[in-house]
């Protein structure tokens, strides 16, 4: 029995490599320098994050796609992996903070003991900021309450999900 990949199992390896390496695109320069790649593939990746032409990006990606072929994905696939984890919990926290401050708008009484009690800290910002929401007088003093309170409350959320992540 022939063990040897075919023409198109080739290639549909090389274009996976090629996506693999696409993705590296979009990632800061903190995330790509935590990740151990080839001085080649590094500046292939760093000059397609300048490239603006269709054509050019398109060429420089199918390099990037060559260059991948010579490295082991696995740890590349890793750390992808790693930061889409982060980028989902950092959605989910935002999104948690956008629906407690919704909370504590509408019903600040009840809300705010709820917070407290799911939080596990009494924050006084929380409390404050809640106050100063309903107390505004005009959209813009109302905008400026309702992002302090946001980020009192996302910073709270942050602090609860590091110290379970850290005690589990």
């Amino acid at each position: 029995m022939n063990s040897k990949p075919s023409k198109s199992e080739k290639k549909r390896q090389y274009l996976a490599l090629q996506a693999l390496g696409e993705q590296l695109i979009d990632l800061s320069c903190e995330q790509l320098d935590s990740i151990a790649l080839d001085d080649r593939l590094r500046e292939a990746v760093l000059a397609a994050q300048s490239i603006r032409s269709h054509g050019a990006l398109r060429r420089q990606k199918q390099l990037i796609g060559k260059l991948m072929r010579s490295v082991d994905a696995a740890p590349i696939e890793e750390a992808l992996e790693s930061f889409g984890r982060n980028d989902r919990e950092a959605k989910r926290i935002f999104r948690a903070a956008e629906e407690w401050r919704d909370r504590l708008v509408r019903n600040p009484d009840t809300a705010l003991a709820e917070f407290v009690e799911w939080s596990g800290a009494a924050d006084p910002a929380v409390g404050e900021y809640v106050r100063d929401v309903a107390a505004a007088v005009d959209d813009r003093a109302r905008k400026t309450a309702r992002r302090r309170l946001f980020r009192a409350i996302h910073s709270q959320i942050e602090r609860k999900v590091q110290n379970e992540a850290s005690s589990s």
